[in-house]
């Protein structure tokens, strides 16, 4: 127990504390692609892990075909991304963090974004996105508790906007690419810089 008196317990309704938003497509049962928004996944070299609810399209589909894209909008996007999450692609729909869940089969159209195709998976990726990243799954498991899908999933292929790529490398220009982040169920974006680490391969001091 803390014995200073400078915090308080709580008890957050979610713990998400700031993390990137995910517009996760999935491969549907007949070949089409489901969209779903996300932000519980974080990379670890080419591993990226993903936590969704069990029963949702998106977990249905990744368990059963083991191929996703994650395209990474930026904050240009968050009202699309606020639509989707009031839709569903399964029969059985249910409210989920407080959103309603409308069965909608072409969530492309119905919030106004663009399908892309890629390179090693089936499923779509969305053009207005300036990251997309291919992933076939290598591993699912349900958390401890037993209410949702955590994947691993091994990273086949980036692709990126021009502008937001260091000329004449792989890299991504951090001072270019302002991702959409998920704060305590509150939509913002990256500050401007306020420092890099020693180890930046793009340190802004050489551009």
């Amino acid at each position: 127990m803390k014995s200073s008196g400078t915090h308080v317990v709580v008890h957050p309704g979610m713990l998400y504390y700031g993390n990137t938003v995910v517009l996760l497509s999935t491969t549907n049962p007949d070949g089409s692609t489901n969209i779903a928004p996300m932000s519980s996944s974080w990379a670890l070299g080419d591993t990226i892990v993903l936590g969704m609810g069990l029963g949702s399209r998106t977990a249905e589909n990744l368990a059963a075909r083991g191929q996703a894209v994650l395209s990474l909008p930026g904050p240009e996007l968050f009202a699309q991304v606020e639509r989707l999450g009031d839709m569903t692609g399964v029969d059985h729909a249910r409210s989920q963090h407080g959103h309603g869940s409308m069965r909608v089969r072409d969530k492309f159209s119905a919030v106004g974004l663009t399908p892309e195709p890629c390179d090693l998976v089936s499923c779509e990726g969305v053009r207005e996105c300036r990251l997309q990243i291919e992933v076939k799954v290598v591993h699912c498991e349900e958390d401890v508790g037993h209410g949702f899908l955590l994947v691993q999933a091994h990273v086949l292929r980036v692709h990126a906007d021009p502008a937001i790529v260091v000329a004449g490398t792989s890299h991504i220009d951090p001072t270019a690419w302002k991702p959409l982040i998920y704060n305590f169920r509150h939509y913002h974006t990256l500050a401007p810089q306020i420092g890099e680490s020693a180890i930046t391969e793009t340190p802004t001091a050489a551009r």
